[in-house]
């Protein structure tokens, strides 16, 4: 059944270009929430702010891999958006340029329905001028994106990864309901949840081993996904499966830049000067490497 959902994830993918001028920033697990204890992306908030603001005034366009919401721990979307206002109409610049592309994940998953996507992210409520504003008018929320390289036959689906996880697919509902009344209040002194793949080993290597077995059974389709927040940059002669990590690591950010026709996986992260300041940098942790080395 798994392999059928992902299959049908690739199936209705959403199309973009992709040539020597095109410029793509993947981050995913960005798990916004109310800047409440339970908040983790609150951590990185600065990181991520200062990253894609250079991402933003360097032409790059930015493909969110899902979960950028956190819609599991927090009911209010609101809540949500005041806590991190500040990017999130970095967002809207990004929308503004149609630079903006966004998949939902398990943990917004309630995006998969337009109305609902609409009745969130189309306005917000400006408190000082005390009217509705346009937020993300016309977004659209994507299960799977197929990004179709120029002159090569082969092309790159970007999932979020919940496809290859029963249990945070097709029981989400569940999932969701475990989260918001029982770990999060355990959260608090430390008790993870056993259901994530980020949080639990065993279930992060079950998804990635169904993830592979799809990418051998559909030709080596090449896949770039989140969801269990590992990063992951195979040799061109291994199968062509890349995660992206995630935007709550302990003291940094991963994602996946594609740029002239290149990959690289790269970390966003804070460095102590001998001076006392500090300063966020970027470090590529594996690649640049060709595309076409994967597309073969």
């Amino acid at each position: 059944m798994v392999q059928q959902i992902i299959s049908n994830s690739f199936k209705k993918a959403k199309k973009l270009p992709l040539n020597k001028q095109s410029k793509y920033i993947l981050f995913s697990d960005c798990h916004r929430g109310d800047n409440s204890f339970a908040d983790d992306f609150v951590k990185n908030r600065n990181i991520y702010y200062h990253a894609l603001r250079n991402y933003f005034e360097k032409g790059y366009t930015y493909i969110e891999l899902g979960d950028g919401v956190e819609l599991w721990e927090n009911r209010n979307f609101n809540e949500i958006f005041y806590a991190h206002k500040d990017i999130f109409m970095l967002l809207r610049e990004f929308h503004l340029e149609n630079r903006l592309h966004m998949l939902w994940g398990n943990h917004d998953m309630i995006l998969n329905n337009p109305k609902t996507a609409s009745n969130l992210f189309d306005t917000y409520f400006d408190k000082i001028s005390a009217t509705e504003k346009d937020f993300l008018k016309g977004i659209s929320f994507e299960e799977s994106i197929l990004l179709e390289p120029e002159g090569l036959d082969k092309n790159i689906l970007l999932i979020h990864g919940h496809q290859a996880d029963f249990f945070n697919y097709v029981l989400w509902k569940w999932s969701r309901f475990l989260v918001r009344f029982l770990w999060k209040p355990l959260q608090i002194i430390g008790i993870k949840d056993p259901t994530s793949p980020a949080k639990n080993f065993i279930e992060l290597i079950k998804v990635e081993r169904r993830l592979k077995k799809w990418i051998l059974a559909n030709n080596n389709q090449m896949i770039i996904a989140g969801h269990t927040h590992r990063p992951r940059f195979p040799n061109p002669n291994e199968l062509p499966y890349f995660n992206d990590g995630s935007c709550i690591h302990p003291r940094s950010i991963t994602g996946i830049e594609i740029e002239n026709m290149q990959i690289s996986l790269i970390k966003w992260h804070i460095i102590s000067h001998n001076d006392g300041t500090m300063q966020i940098v970027k470090t590529i942790l594996e690649g640049p490497q060709s595309i076409a080395l994967y597309l073969k």
